[in-house]
């Protein structure tokens, strides 16, 4: 696999909100980290010109950023170049391959509409802006399995799967990283992460907000498809993946997507779907939307590690607080030594994803007194730097970089699509909650036998 560094990044849709948001900020910290140095080629159909787009670069930063550095910031508006035109039109891709010149080695971003991707991808290949460049397609990765097959197919088409880098920013987040570093950099942690010292494993991703006026958005994905299928399912390969050979990416992600291939595909019985009373009110979402603002499951894996093991997984909107955490409960001692075994005996392990990071490990000691008699505590390190970097910020260097570790490959993301697919076609009606609350009542009865779902606390 070809490692060299690109020497341009096209970014298509460089007028529309996500570089607005979360590209143009990230670019102006490369800048400022060195790690860019290198032609901006903006591409769309806004009727801007390089001075508008420029102008676009330095209020958005400054917005990010105010106490940007001056110089900095003219470098990266010096860096861009931009073309207008239809996605539709040759001329468009003509004047693409003008601007680049001499360029040979191009990241192409497609920052627009997945239904652009192909006349994109296509226009590339037809003014040979495609031969030795990457491309960067952000997420939905499809709808359902079947899309996300014919979107691999189309891509394949003009770029082999080494220079298709699928950009999931939750990955490149420092806590998802050290999720992958503390399992395989702890020799203590090995020899009990497994069915015979596990009892369970719950995943939570919540959040206080509710559609914040993306409802037409929202209306096309669902939470399932929104952040269970990518972001949670990755999770759950992190967490149950055999140790990779070596840091390799290609290694790592061998045994992500045998972690995938081995869970159980969904069916309604371990689902619970729900929509938080009000959301029917957003803009943009139907009358009488079917719509889930909240999933929570039961998965299985069949493997010889994991079997018997539940690992339940929540996900949901306008809950009581804005959290991602895992917890994996450890067996209760098998005797009560001191007389009796509290609710709350079982060790674990907290890993505290966002907003701030941390990991705990959840243990019993005894409390001052003449009696033996326990008491919960928790030995944890919480640790946020200010020079951290930001999860777009890592993605695109890396990108850049041709490093594939945190991107999706083909067969993790069509595992992860193979694992929700029965139950995006059930039709199971949904259950209203109210705001505030931890969802539907009946998401409960899926984590009775082991003491209920756990509840992210200490939020910040």
């Amino acid at each position: 696999m070809s490692r060299s560094r690109c020497d341009a990044l096209v970014l298509f849709g460089a007028t529309g909100d996500l570089a607005h948001k979360k590209i143009l900020p990230s670019l102006y910290h490369l800048e400022q980290r060195g790690r860019l140095g290198i032609p901006v080629i903006g591409v769309a159909s806004s009727g801007w010109s390089v001075e508008d787009l420029r102008k676009r670069v330095r209020e958005t930063v400054v917005a990010a950023e105010p106490e940007a550095d001056p110089e900095v910031l003219r470098r990266l508006q010096d860096t861009f170049e931009y073309v207008d035109g239809d996605y539709q039109q040759g001329s468009t891709f003509e004047a693409l391959r003008k601007a680049l010149g001499e360029v040979r080695r191009p990241l192409h971003y497609l920052a627009i509409p997945p239904s652009l991707f192909p006349v994109v991808v296509q226009g590339l290949a037809r003014c040979e802006c495609a031969r030795d460049g990457r491309v960067v397609v952000e997420k939905p990765f499809g709808r359902d399995l079947p899309s996300a097959q014919a979107l691999n197919r189309t891509l394949h088409d003009v770029f082999p799967e080494s220079r298709v880098f699928r950009i999931d920013h939750f990955m490149g987040k420092e806590a998802v990283q050290n999720l992958l570093y503390f399992r395989f950099a702890n020799s203590f942690v090995e020899p009990i992460w497994n069915r015979t010292w596990v009892e369970s494993i719950q995943i939570t991703l919540a959040e206080s907000f509710g559609v914040q006026g993306r409802g037409r958005f929202y209306e096309e994905v669902g939470a399932i498809r929104d952040v269970v299928q990518n972001h949670l399912l990755q999770i759950v390969g992190l967490l149950t993946m055999e140790p990779p050979l070596s840091h390799d990416p290609e290694d790592v992600r061998n045994e992500q997507s045998k972690a995938l291939k081995a869970v159980r595909p969904l069916t309604g019985r371990s689902l619970v779907r729900g929509q938080y009373r009000g959301y029917l009110d957003e803009g943009g979402v139907a009358p009488e939307s079917q719509v889930e603002t909240y999933a929570a499951m039961q998965l299985h894996v069949d493997s010889w590690r994991w079997a018997d093991v539940p690992i339940f997984v929540r996900a949901g909107k306008r809950l009581p607080v804005t959290a991602t955490e895992v917890l994996v409960e450890l067996r209760r001692p098998p005797h009560a030594v001191f007389g009796r075994v509290d609710s709350d005996q079982a060790n674990y392990f907290r890993f505290r994803l966002g907003p701030d990071v941390v990991i705990g490990l959840g243990a019993r000691a005894k409390a001052a007194g003449e009696e033996m008699v326990g008491e919960a505590i928790e030995l944890s390190v919480c640790r946020r730097s200010p020079e951290e970097m930001t999860a777009y910020e890592r993605l695109i260097g890396d990108a850049l970089d041709g490093d594939p570790g945190l991107f999706g490959r083909e067969d993790v993301v069509e595992a992860a699509w193979r694992i929700v697919d029965p139950v995006l076609r059930v039709g199971k009606p949904v259950e209203v909650y109210e705001p505030g609350s931890w969802g539907p009542a009946s998401a409960g009865s899926l984590t009775r036998r082991v003491g209920g779902w756990h509840a992210p606390q200490g939020v910040r």
